[in-house]
């Protein structure tokens, strides 16, 4: 079993959503003892967004690659073997700014690449290409969005289910931490039950 990790929290020591992905991994490797765990921490080495290369890259046939093609799509050709190679994903993220971080997007825009983890069929629909692989998103947010009008305040959920989803990922578990720095109470009840969830694991 492998276990892919991604943390995106601009927060190193005092981040309750890397906290929590320390937690899950920790019980994954009691769990799995013979599993391997790649940790890609996005924050500390960041993932550059992709540019005008990466983009012809992604849109040229492998034959009709040059050195400069191949340079700038090398990274998102990791980063998919990575995905694809990976049992489990899991994705340690805040939101900021009701969406996820940049640098989690900069990961999600080199994996997201159409006729290697997506394709697009005769009749115009979108199908996945990535197999078998579960993931669980840990989130904080330091608001409270369980009633209907702060729900739809956020995007990051909806998105990441959505993104997930067009590449093959729809086995997806999300473990929401809420009330981070309005309120205590909540925060500490989400907490319990995200702790909870992953002690079963």
């Amino acid at each position: 079993m492998k276990l892919l990790r991604i943390d995106a929290s601009s927060r190193i020591e005092s981040s309750d959503s890397r906290k929590m992905a320390n937690q899950f991994q920790e019980q994954w490797q009691k769990n799995t003892p013979e599993s391997s765990i790649i940790i890609r921490d996005i924050i500390n080495n960041p993932i550059p967004h992709i540019h005008q290369k990466t983009i012809e890259g992604f849109y040229t046939s492998k034959e009709l690659f040059n050195d400069e093609l191949n340079n700038a799509t090398r990274l998102s050709d990791e980063l998919i073997t990575e995905l694809k190679d990976t049992d489990l994903l899991l994705i340690s993220t805040p939101m900021y700014n009701f969406s996820i971080p940049s640098a989690l997007k900069a990961w999600i825009d080199h994996i997201v690449r159409i006729n290697s983890t997506f394709g697009i069929n005769k009749e115009s629909q979108f199908y996945g290409m990535v197999e078998n692989v579960k993931a669980y998103i840990i989130t904080s947010a330091g608001a409270v969005y369980n009633s209907k009008e702060m729900k739809a305040l956020d995007f990051v959920q909806p998105y990441l289910q959505t993104v997930l989803g067009l590449i093959g990922i729809t086995d997806i578990t999300f473990l929401s931490l809420e009330g981070t720095t309005m309120d205590p109470e909540i925060f500490e009840n989400t907490k319990q039950v995200v702790s909870g969830i992953i002690n079963k694991l």
